[in-house]
């Protein structure tokens, strides 16, 4: 049975906990600095299990060492964005955590495949990456998932037909540069445009970009959890269970799409060994220019993180 580690027992990492246990995915360990609400909200997963129908061993810890052991670790620990508050605001109170959480998993679980969803994602991952030193086959970020799942939400609500129907992708970073592709976006393989006006899919992609941060101003006091949590405990069945799904994730780019040493949203098969292809898709003039434009976003992020040189 693969262990599971999900460090970060809040909205997102209880939430995707409770789908792995559902899905029983493998043993759950829930990892929290504040260890009573690991343990409890552990507790309360596994006594739910007699009435939810899982048989799914999951225990709560306040100590990284826990992690021992694990197959596949998901990332959740962070801040949340508060009203107001961009991803980018986050960068180096999250960097911090993320540096001591990246320390314990190399020291403690060397051989786990990485799912981060800590803000800004694509920037979290990378500095996860880089002090890891894992190869990039095992660290990715959970963001296209979440984002693709937003536009296909919105755009079946609009055509009026279910999200099941829907394929659409969302690439670049996790962020108000993020780019929905609608060249490649159909309802059963019918362009969406047959659908939908020029000027009605143009509001669908910007509110889509917003769709986090509509969200946080609906709940004042919070993020999202449940899409987050459910889009990363995807990518982890796709690993876990060597699914080979096409799906939209950050990924560490050498060369691919024309981008070197950042992590940024693009389409990748996940297996058993972890981002075992990114696929190259034939972009619009305008989306490649707005996936550069995204890409400079993480660039400039990754700058403000100020590391040392990577070790060759």
């Amino acid at each position: 049975m693969p262990k599971i580690s999900v460090v970060g027992a809040g909205n997102v990492g209880a939430s995707a906990a409770l789908y792995l246990a559902e899905a029983e995915m493998g043993d759950v360990t829930l990892v929290d600095i504040m260890e009573g609400v690991a343990k409890g909200k552990a507790l309360d997963l596994l006594e739910a299990g007699p009435v939810r129908g899982y048989d799914t061993m999951i225990e709560g810890s306040g100590d990284m060492r826990s992690v021992t052991g694990s197959d596949l670790i998901i990332v959740t620990a962070g801040l949340p964005r508060k009203p107001g508050m961009s991803r980018t605001d986050l960068l180096k109170a999250n960097a911090d955590i993320i540096r001591g959480i990246a320390k314990a998993i190399k020291e403690h679980a060397p051989k786990a495949f990485v799912i981060t969803v800590t803000n800004p994602l694509d920037v979290m991952t990378y500095l996860l990456h880089r002090i890891t030193a894992f190869p990039r086959e095992r660290v990715i970020g959970m963001a296209g998932v979440l984002d693709s799942a937003r536009f296909r939400a919105f755009l079946a609500m609009e055509i009026g037909v279910s999200v099941e129907d829907i394929q659409a992708m969302v690439l670049g970073g996790h962020g108000d540069t993020m780019v929905p592709i609608l060249s490649n976006a159909t309802v059963s393989g019918v362009p969406v445009q047959k659908f939908v006006t020029r000027e009605r899919l143009g509001e669908i992609v910007q509110r889509t970009r917003d769709g986090g941060a509509e969200i946080v101003k609906l709940l004042q006091t919070g993020s999202a959890f449940y899409a987050p949590a459910a889009s990363a405990v995807q990518m982890a069945e796709a690993i876990l269970k060597d699914k080979k799904r096409l799906l939209p994730a950050c990924a560490y780019l050498n060369g691919e799409y024309g981008f070197r040493d950042l992590y940024l949203g693009v389409p990748v098969i996940l297996g058993s060994r972890g981002l075992e292809k990114i696929v190259e898709l034939d972009l619009t003039a305008e989306e490649k220019a707005a996936l550069a434009k995204s890409a400079e976003d993480v660039k400039k992020g990754i700058a403000d993180l100020e590391l040392e040189p990577a070790a060759r």
